[in-house]
């Protein structure tokens, strides 16, 4: 049986990552992308579906009664498990990925070092390349090296440690007394090229740990719990492919929402939708290449025909991410179906056309240099933008219970035409503006009239709705009405009524909204951090730095956060560790310790012109008096 997902920590080389958990177990490894088949997916069904371990020997006396004990070395992703037996003997397990650095292989490492006394220890190997369908055949050459190939996968081990089999498993038992090391290393490479090249533990350790500190240490620091953020944004550069700059939503597939449950889904891909978000993320925090690396992903990915835009994309930006399940897998916790790819690539979401333009407004707004084709290709998702604005879709939360008028899809349709309106003001672009700012007014007065719901007395999930949604936090960061509306009070007001299970925020109650799957999910730790933030926007600050530090708390012990925390079991669910909760903290820690607030910087743009202003006035008016009596009509 797998581990608890928060007892699971993350080591990666930019490019793919492996889960260890606290027993010294890689329960989860795809080889050599994020998206490949898994080679190690015990995670999701058990050892036989493959996993690496490294623990003292459970037949010794000393292993009787094991502490555990780990840690990142500071301001790295090497990852140190201590584990201390009975007698008080100690070894350290060193765990990590160097950067591969045009290197077509790629190595995992795990260094065994004793501390204290002796400990005798135990290495079990098993692996199974196609998310654990396929037994590979297993070789030894001269030189005792391990070899396992099936297709086109192959991996070889490389260690001094004596192996051998055993009903196919490779094991081997060793001793590590204080001041020694052993070292294991197992590189990927394709089985049709020349072996992986031998690398040196120690020297790549060095070099790891140079990469990481070095990294690091060009971030811009807060005044919150220094090491939370640092830990966060170390995940997020290790989420990131290095080959194109695209981040993956997280490094997993069907961890579910609820235990047990059918809310399983694959986010080892790239989405749209926390564009803006990354890029303010990284760039407030001084990471100007990796937000760079992300906006030209962003503009590759999506381009083309703009009918054709997708949520999401694979991490080079590729398109056919097609849903299918696994059934050898018995799933996490018996979490059923296990699914690879993932169908909601092919909804409809109208609101990255607001994602794509706002993270290419801010790229231009944080310095990040002008770029033509950008524009051009922005133009052309706005005229399409102009019609598909009205037609229902599938929504941010991607539900499968049928396409609606979602609220925030229509304001993220609004922000697309507000921020191009903005580069033309701004900086002289060529544009339809007199065209898009009669668009953008009749998107404001339609989400005013038919979203805001007066007897919730808040903006509801979707037009003539009595549900509410998370999503209308973002509503003033967003810039679509200022924090002090009243309306946007009273929406604030009503996620605390409606969404809150204890102090953390459901995305929408599945129990009383149709999404096409049975209810039930955990509170959504990206949700929180938005409440914390419309608690900044709206001046309560101490209420926003007292859920800040209960959503940090929710961070296991080497600081990952999942997607989910189910309130009940009091554990964290869904994919892990999860970008968008990573992204949404670091934002979250700006917008309370720092002078240049996300949340401010999305809403509080430079103003338009005195002429604009007058005419976007005038074209509010001219639609409240066509459409009659509604709720008052705000320009942002």
């Amino acid at each position: 049986m797998a581990s608890r997902i928060e007892d699971y920590a993350l080591i990666g080389d930019c490019e793919t990552a492996a889960l260890v958990s606290r027993n010294g177990s890689v329960d989860w490894l795809c080889w050599p992308r994020f998206d490949s088949g898994a080679c190690f997916a015990a995670l999701l069904g058990d050892a036989n579906n493959g996993h690496w371990r490294i623990t003292p020997a459970a037949t010794s006396a000393a292993a009787s009664n094991v502490r555990v004990e780990r840690r990142y070395l500071p301001d790295t992703l090497i990852l140190e498990t201590e584990f201390i037996t009975a007698d008080n003997s100690a070894v350290v397990l060193v765990d990590f990925m160097p950067l591969r650095e045009g290197r077509v292989s790629s190595h995992l490492i795990r260094l065994v070092i004793g501390k204290h006394g002796k400990v005798p220890m135990r290495m079990e190997l098993i692996v199974r390349f196609g998310y654990g369908a396929w037994i590979p055949w297993v070789t030894q050459t001269d030189a005792g090296e391990l070899l396992a190939i099936a297709g086109p996968d192959r991996v070889i081990l490389r260690t001094p440690v004596e192996l051998r089999g055993e009903e196919f498993t490779t094991v081997g038992d060793f001793t590590v007394s204080a001041g020694q090391h052993v070292p294991f290393v197992l590189s990927y490479g394709q089985s049709h090229v020349a072996l992986p090249e031998t690398v040196d533990a120690v020297a790549a350790l060095r070099s790891t740990k140079e990469f990481w500190q070095s990294w690091t240490s060009k971030r811009r620091r807060t005044e919150l719990p220094d090491g939370i953020v640092t830990r966060s944004l170390i995940t997020l550069k290790a989420l990131t492919y290095a080959p194109t700059g695209g981040i993956v939503a997280a490094p997993t597939t069907s961890l579910p929402e609820q235990l047990g449950g059918q809310r399983n889904w694959d986010y080892r891909f790239c989405w749209l939708r926390d564009a803006t978000l990354t890029l303010l993320a990284l760039m407030n925090a001084g990471y100007y290449e990796e937000a760079r690396a992300w906006r030209d992903w962003l503009l590759r990915a999506a381009a083309g025909s703009p009918g054709d835009i997708q949520i999401m994309y694979g991490v080079a930006g590729e398109r056919w991410l097609a849903e299918r399940e696994v059934p050898w897998l018995g799933g996490y916790e018996s979490s059923k179906p296990v699914r690879i790819g993932n169908a909601a690539a092919d909804q409809l979401q109208l609101d990255v056309f607001g994602e794509v333009a706002d993270a290419l407004y801010h790229a231009r707004i944080g310095g990040l240099e002008q770029s033509a084709p950008a524009w051009d290709f922005g133009r052309a998702l706005l005229a399409h933008l102009e019609t598909a604005w009205r037609n229902p879709d599938e929504g941010i939360w991607e539900v499968r219970g049928g396409r609606k008028h979602f609220t925030y899809s229509k304001v993220m349709a609004w922000v697309a035409f507000d921020r191009s309106i903005k580069w033309v003001d701004m900086f002289g672009m060529r544009g339809p503006a007199e065209q898009w700012r009669r668009v953008r007014a009749e998107i404001h007065e339609e989400v005013c009239r038919r979203a805001f719901n007066p007897a919730l007395g808040a903006f509801a999930q979707s037009y003539e709705s009595d549900q509410m949604d998370a999503s209308a936090l973002l509503i003033p960061q967003v810039g679509f009405l200022p924090p002090d509306d009243p309306r946007v009070l009273g929406t604030i007001r009503a996620v605390e009524q409606k969404l809150l299970r204890g102090e953390f925020v459901l995305r929408y109650d599945t129990g009383t909204t149709n999404d096409g799957l049975p209810p039930g999910e955990g509170v959504f730790i990206p949700c929180s951090f938005w409440l914390a933030d419309a608690y900044v926007l709206t001046g309560r600050l101490a209420d926003a730095q007292r859920l800040f530090e209960r959503l940090i708390g929710l961070c296991n012990d080497v600081g990952l956060l999942a997607e989910e925390y189910d309130f009940g079991a009091q554990r964290v669910v869904g994919n892990f560790p999860q970008a968008f909760s990573h992204i949404a903290l670091v934002n979250t820690a700006y917008n309370i310790a720092a002078t240049q607030k996300p949340c401010e910087q999305r809403s509080g743009s430079p103003s338009l012109t005195a002429a604009a202003d007058v005419e976007y006035q005038e074209i509010l008016e001219s639609l409240v008096m066509q459409t009659g009596p509604s709720a008052p009509v705000d320009r942002p």
